[in-house]
Formats: C-alpha cells, structure tokens, sequence
C-alpha cells in the first residue's frame, strides 16, 4: 500500500458517516434539474447555501458527493446535475450545448430555488462554470471557492493537457491514452462521442494526481450525455477567452491548486490575476494533484472554512508565493 493511499484511507476512516442528501427537482430555464441539499441543523443558523458545481463536463454532481461532505457540517450543501448529464433533462438539440448555457443555468437554479444570496464552489471546468456565473450574478454570489480551476482562456494548458499526462503513465496507459486522444482529438470523426470522451476520462485519469496509486481508489464513471460530449468537443476544437469578460464583477474568491496537477501553476496564477489581486486568495497546495479535497484534505476543508467563515470585510490577501 503507497503512502498516498494509506493516509486518504486513515482520512476517510476518521470522518463520520456522510449526512444522507435530500433529492428534488426543479423546473430550471424550461429543463427538469435534478437537484440535492444536505440537511441543516441549528448550528447553522444564518449560514449561507453553498452551492458545488462538478468538473468533468461529461458527468453528474458525484463526482463531488461525498468527497466534500465534510462541508456539510457547517454549511448547507446544493448539488445538482447539469443539463443533459445525469438525472437532469437533457436540452432540445444538445449537440449544440454550450459551457455559456451551463453557466445561465446557475444563476436561473438559485432564483428558481428562491435564494437571494449563496456561495459558489467549482472544480475543474465546473470552476470554468462557476466564474462565469459569478460574473452574470455578481450582487447575489458572496463568495467564490476554485478547486483547481481550469484557466481562463484555453492556451497553453487545454491543446498540451495530452502531452503533459503521458510521463506519468505506464506503457500501457501511455497507449491507451494516445488511442483515446486520436478519437478525440478536434477533427476526428468521433471528437463529440460520448463513448470516445468517456474513454478519454478514463485513460487519462490516473495522470491527474500526484500520487498516481491513489487514482487505484477511485474510477470515473462511464458516460453517455451528448450534451456534455458536445460541451467538451467544442470547447478543444474552438478554444475559448473568458479574460475579456471576467474580474471585472467578482467579489471575494480563493483559489486553491495542487502544486503538481496537470493545469500548471501558472495558470492559476493568471486566473487570480484576471479575477483581481485585490480579492482573490491564491493557496498552493503541496503533494496535490487536481484532486486536492482527496489529496489534502487536512488543508483544503478548513481553508474553505477560513474563507467562507471571515467575517466583512475579508482581510486583504497575502502575496501569492
């Protein structure tokens, strides 16, 4: 047993019992979303909701349930599936989904749920997804936690994220991600299939952490949503640029990034740039990868907690190391 995998596991076994989610579902911009809360107590009187927003483009709000629940015994959690993927209604025409619509649809789920104020926490692309929905709904989103966050804008990281996971993969995973990468690939006949996508999550998985045992503990799930496939396919064939539109609303936002994950340091580093020095808190994270509430969890759920727990107005940030 890797010393990675014995320390998540000593972690795990230290944690009470994940509070059981409360599913229902809500009539979001016309779709049917499949919506879960965590159930609250009185120790959370006056708490702001904390809605968690999932990476992957491809899959559903597992991807964050359990692993975050130790936020839930201090906050109320919202979790829900995006449009097309798990439990949620897909859009009419989904091969022409968007990562924009994702982004609208956060914004129109907390009015739907009828709160005026809540915070937002993204990983991944679901971090893409939760910027530009603080930037369309600054005056009702407090605060703005980023886990490994994908970048701003699409170069250098998304065209070269192939190339920087073969190294830490065996032989055989070096030739399953190459076959799973020519299927995908911006151009390739099966560039927007949900299968081909899928396989290519799954190949190139192990690479995102920074113990690469500890991937052993955990696989994705198999994907079938179009509407995701389709988000992904055109984000690596058209690229995107958020800079212009972003950092310019954006309240309070920590951003906390495994020093050794495939987005390199860099690009966080210009992400709390672009989102504003002023009031973006910018925590590296040692001996993490992009998986840094698995990896580090003695230091990424009490800096959440710090974050969302200051009272106004927040002290300024240090300097970023």
């Amino acid at each position: 047993m890797s010393d990675a995998i014995a320390r998540f596991q000593a972690w795990r076994r230290s944690l009470p019992r994940p509070p059981r989610l409360q599913p229902f579902e809500i009539t979001v911009r016309g779709l049917r979303f499949a919506v879960w809360r965590t159930p609250e107590h009185d120790g959370m009187r006056g708490k702001v909701p904390l809605c968690c927003i999932n990476g992957g483009l491809l899959f559903d709000h597992r991807l964050l349930w359990p692993a975050l629940s130790p936020l839930a015994a201090t906050r109320p959690l919202i979790f829900y599936d995006q449009r097309g993927r798990g439990r949620t209604q897909a859009p009419p025409g989904p091969r022409a989904a968007r990562i924009e619509h994702d982004a609208g649809d956060v914004v129109a789920l907390r009015q739907a749920l009828g709160l005026d104020r809540w915070d937002l926490l993204g990983h991944s692309w679901g971090g893409g997804i939760a910027m530009l929905a603080a930037d369309s709904d600054a005056a009702a989103t407090r605060r703005l936690v980023l886990l490994n966050p994908v970048g701003t804008h699409a170069d250098p990281w998304l065209p070269s994220l192939t190339e920087r996971a073969l190294p830490r993969l065996t032989s055989v995973q070096q030739f399953e991600l190459r076959a799973a990468h020519a299927r995908t690939r911006p151009g390739a006949p099966t560039a927007a299939d949900p299968d081909a996508l899928s396989d290519y999550a799954r190949a190139i998985y192990p690479a995102w952490f920074a113990d690469t045992t500890l991937a052993t503990l955990f696989n994705p799930p198999r994907s079938t949503s179009i509407t995701g496939a389709a988000v992904s396919a055109r984000l690596r064939a058209e690229g995107y640029d958020w800079r212009p539109r972003l950092g310019h609303r954006i309240g309070p936002a920590l951003i906390l990034h495994g020093v050794d994950d495939l987005i390199p340091v860099e690009v966080a580093r210009e992400t709390a740039a672009v989102l504003g020095r002023d009031t973006t808190r910018l925590q590296l994270v040692p001996g993490a990868g992009h998986n840094p509430f698995w990896e580090a969890p003695s230091i990424v759920f009490p800096a959440i907690d710090r974050f969302l727990d200051a009272e106004e107005p927040l002290e300024p940030p240090a300097p970023t190391p």
